[in-house]
């Protein structure tokens, strides 16, 4: 039997009991502006969708299952505690060795000590969920015998609705003519990201404007990172973190959105720019499976094909792919992943 199809036969023969939930993120203050803290929250109204009730205190003692979201030291005593109550445990693998390296610094001398310390984390899920099947054929490589679902990280398809004055706002806040053609990305400052390739690509193109998003604390990183966040181009900007309202309407307001990240398990990003039908551009990498080439999105390998692809959706030469890219999301939206969730729970309750 596949894994596909034990898991359908573990979510038909489960129980549909009530149950209550306590959602746990160690570090949540920390984590809150990362894709992982938009994952919690999306977690938390997707429970709310489907009717079950949670809570986001650990000390609180009334719940049946512990969905686990971070694999710090407080997270692993939780999971061993919670078997010592007899009651069930969900682990939610949102990293892997492969998106730890090219992080921060000595991320890739440490790396085999990181996955030897996330794999002792989330084997102590009753069940295991990770945001794409890609993510989860990676933990079955680390020779993790537990049931896994793929369940995504979701999205919110009604907030990032384009509105009619997004483009306009987007342009005059950031200084930007109605005639520039702008490329933006999303991220942390990773070599994994992209972050030096979208330098290069930016003095490679001195006709666009580049802008990206998103920051981490410069201390944490290698200096070759610092040194291309401090790159001086007259079409190039860091805008640093902003809020999800101006980031809607950069996804928006500009010309191509590009995703040239190395390694990811979903990418929250890249939900957010199809789901606000921005022109997509992702590097194309095993995780991006579930998106068809030149269908849903368009994609590329290295920066060469990344420019021409920029010049050729800037132009307009190849067609827009934003309905079909916006079609390929709405099955990742919020109340689907709370059905998804529940069928989770409910698997968990039965073993």
């Amino acid at each position: 039997m596949s894994d596909k199809q034990r898991e359908q036969a573990a979510c038909a023969s489960a129980p549909h009991e009530p149950m209550r939930i306590l959602l746990y993120t160690e570090g949540m203050k920390f984590l809150k502006i990362s894709g992982l803290g938009r994952a919690i929250l999306h977690q938390q109204r997707a429970l709310d969708s489907v009717g079950i009730p949670y809570t986001t205190d650990p000390k609180d003692p009334d719940w049946d299952i512990v969905h686990i979201n971070y694999f710090g030291l407080k997270s692993k005593r939780l999971a061993k505690k919670a078997h010592r109550l007899g009651k069930k445990v969900v682990y939610h693998a949102h990293s892997t060795e492969e998106d730890f390296r090219n992080s921060f610094f000595f991320a890739n001398a440490v790396s085999g000590l990181f996955k030897k310390w996330i794999r002792s984390c989330y084997v102590l899920g009753d069940v295991i969920a990770t945001p794409t099947e890609y993510s989860k054929q990676l933990l079955r490589d680390y020779g993790i015998k537990k049931p896994i679902f793929a369940v995504s990280n979701g999205i919110d398809l009604d907030f990032y609705q384009p509105s009619e004055n997004d483009r306009a706002d987007f342009r005059k806040q950031f200084g930007l003519k109605d005639t520039d053609k702008v490329v933006i990305a999303v991220g942390l400052y990773f070599e994994r990201k992209g972050i030096l390739d979208f330098v290069e690509m930016a003095k490679s193109m001195p006709d666009y404007r580049f802008i990206w998003f998103g920051k981490t604390a410069m201390y944490s990183v290698p200096h070759k990172i610092r040194r291309a966040v401090r790159t001086r181009l007259p079409n190039l900007t860091f805008a640093g973190y902003v809020p999800p309202e101006t980031l809607k309407k950069a996804y928006a307001g500009s010309d191509v959105y590009i995703f040239p990240t190395y390694e990811e398990t979903e990418g929250i990003v890249l939900l957010e720019a199809l789901a606000s039908r921005a022109n997509v551009i992702v590097r194309d990498i095993p995780a991006f499976d579930w998106l068809q080439k030149d269908i849903d999105c368009y994609k590329a390998s290295d920066n060469q094909e990344f420019m021409a692809k920029i010049t050729a959706v800037a132009s307009g030469s190849i067609p827009s792919l934003k309905e079909a890219g916006y079609r390929a999301v709405e099955d990742k939206s919020i109340d689907k992943v709370g059905i998804r969730l529940k069928e989770i729970y409910d698997t968990a309750i039965k073993i």
